[in-house]
């Protein structure tokens, strides 16, 4: 079913019934439906039609997610804009940016030097409450939509998604209609795999399970799980960030059966002690996003008696690629630790020679490609990586990320998983700085244990007996925290900065 028939139908099955908890309070389908509406009401009054590039501040509130579901149920296009930014960040990405109009809640569109901006550019605003009897309208002054603007409509997309900026400067990704159907349809037909009846499919409905949504909406698993969770009729408990007693709250509130964590929140849990008890409803955890350390993995396993169960995914699919189902951890979990599962429904995979493009076989390690079993369309990967015989993927690195050193090519990935496997060192960022004799060289920032003791120096000896020479960091730093991104992930130009400054030298 078309993305915006879906959104539409589910809202309207039963009004009053509740969809989103957000700090204790439940509001309905009909709020959202509300907003959504006016919204969409708003965007016609400013002359901002179907197809038109919508900036939108994406903070984590009921209000925004009502406001999402109005662009989309008028076919424009979602443009993200990071809420956490500075205010003199903010006005420099809209200057560059030049969009006809931007939606946010009513107080961020207060912010120091916005309106101003907005002004000038000729572009309008509209204001986005929720919860009153006038939940969405074009802020007074800043209705219309300049005609300086010569590029405003983006026919087909969805979303223009900004990279979380893991390896590098984060970039925008056109994101279409057409794959967001796809993917919220193959993940649909994947989690229902989970193996209950019950969940199988028969139509637009409400179903009685929870989820809780904690990435943020400006990375594309806030969006993509939010729309998904819509779609499928499911309520939602959603989160302003991950803090482990703020889910662990919410968890032994409303007792799901399966919950999402990114690897470094399952890890903060799994370093927190949580008591057992409290997981008991758990019988799964997906984990995307980033990498899953296979250690982190068992050791969460052991401890609660929960199935894990990694997932590949990336901006440029708008969601999932590849995933383990609980049937599968069942017969092959023990056997394919670190493998991040097979393809979802409407996905095919392979690994193809970097040189030639030439398909390879089994085992062998080239780059990914990705398919798609309807268009029949593939798009090829940065990511290094291999499939087993049993049609297992195995990611292995990213091509875009390696680091030159002398002629020698180093992977990140390879220099972090060594530091990891030290008992003191809980993550590891590493990235290449520049060199003049060598090009570039490794350097290695590390979180350690709560309680561990350790320094670069004794983790230096520790990388030398693990590693190949070229591939020892040329200095490993302990840090009290690592520079992430907004979904959580070690951010690679973050552990530069961090050698970049006068006391790093």
């Amino acid at each position: 079913m078309e993305l915006a028939e879906r959104i539409r139908t589910v809202l309207a099955l039963e009004p009053d019934a509740d969809a989103v908890e957000f700090h204790g309070t439940w509001h309905s389908w009909g709020e959202f439906g509300a907003i959504a509406d006016a919204v969409d009401r708003s965007l016609d009054a400013c002359a901002c039609g179907a197809d038109t590039r919508v900036g939108m501040l994406l903070r984590n509130h009921p209000a925004m997610v009502g406001a999402m579901l109005g662009v989309v149920l008028g076919h424009r296009c979602i443009v993200t804009l990071n809420p956490h930014q500075g205010d003199a960040k903010l006005v420099a990405e809209l200057r560059t940016l030049a969009l006809p109009v931007v939606v946010g809640l009513a107080a961020e569109l207060e912010r120091p030097g916005l309106r101003e901006v907005l002004d000038e550019l000729g572009t309008a605003a509209i204001a986005v409450r929720g919860g009153d009897a006038d939940p969405a309208s074009p802020v007074p002054g800043l209705e219309r939509v300049g005609l300086r603007h010569a590029d405003t409509r983006r026919p087909g997309i969805a979303v223009e998604m900004l990279t979380s900026g893991t390896t590098g400067p984060p970039k925008r990704i056109p994101l279409a209609y057409t794959a967001f159907e796809r993917t919220i349809g193959a993940a649909g037909a994947h989690y229902r795999q989970q193996g209950r009846a019950a969940e199988q499919p028969d139509g637009p409905r409400l179903r009685s399970g929870i989820a809780i949504v904690n990435a943020p909406f400006v990375h594309m698993s806030g969006i993509f799980r939010t729309l998904l969770n819509v779609c499928e009729g499911r309520r939602v408990v959603l989160l302003e960030r991950f803090t482990v007693d703020g889910w662990l709250a919410v968890v032994r509130e409303h007792r799901p059966r399966a919950v999402s964590l990114v690897p470094t929140a399952l890890r903060m849990v799994l370093d927190a002690a949580v008591d057992p008890e409290d997981l008991s409803s758990i019988e799964v955890v997906t984990s995307g996003s980033a990498a899953l350390d296979p250690r982190v993995q068992r050791a969460f396993e052991e401890r609660y008696g929960i199935a894990v169960l990694p997932s590949y995914g990336a901006t440029e699919f708008a969601g999932g690629v590849a995933g383990w189902t609980l049937p599968l951890h069942r017969e092959w979990g023990d056997r394919k630790l670190g493998s991040v599962g097979r393809p979802q429904p409407g996905r095919t995979l392979r690994i193809v020679d970097p040189e030639t493009g030439a398909a390879l076989p089994a085992d062998a390690v080239g780059l990914l490609e990705v398919g798609s079993t309807t268009t029949g369309e593939w798009v090829r990967t940065t990511d290094l990586a291999r499939i087993d015989a049993d049609g297992f993927l195995w990611i292995l690195g990213r091509t875009d990320d390696a680091i030159l050193r002398g002629g020698f090519k180093v992977f990140p990935g390879d220099i972090a998983t060594a530091l990891r496997a030290h008992p003191a060192v809980r993550e590891c960022g590493v990235t290449g700085v520049a060199d003049e004799r060598l090009g570039a060289v490794p350097v290695a920032a590390v979180e350690l244990v709560d309680g561990a003791s350790t320094t670069g120096e004794e983790l230096m000896t520790f990388a030398r007996e693990q590693l190949a020479s070229y591939q020892v960091p040329r200095e490993i730093r302990v840090v009290d925290a690592l520079p992430r991104t907004p979904s959580m992930k070690v951010s690679a130009p973050g552990v530069a900065a961090l050698f970049a400054a006068p006391a790093a030298r």
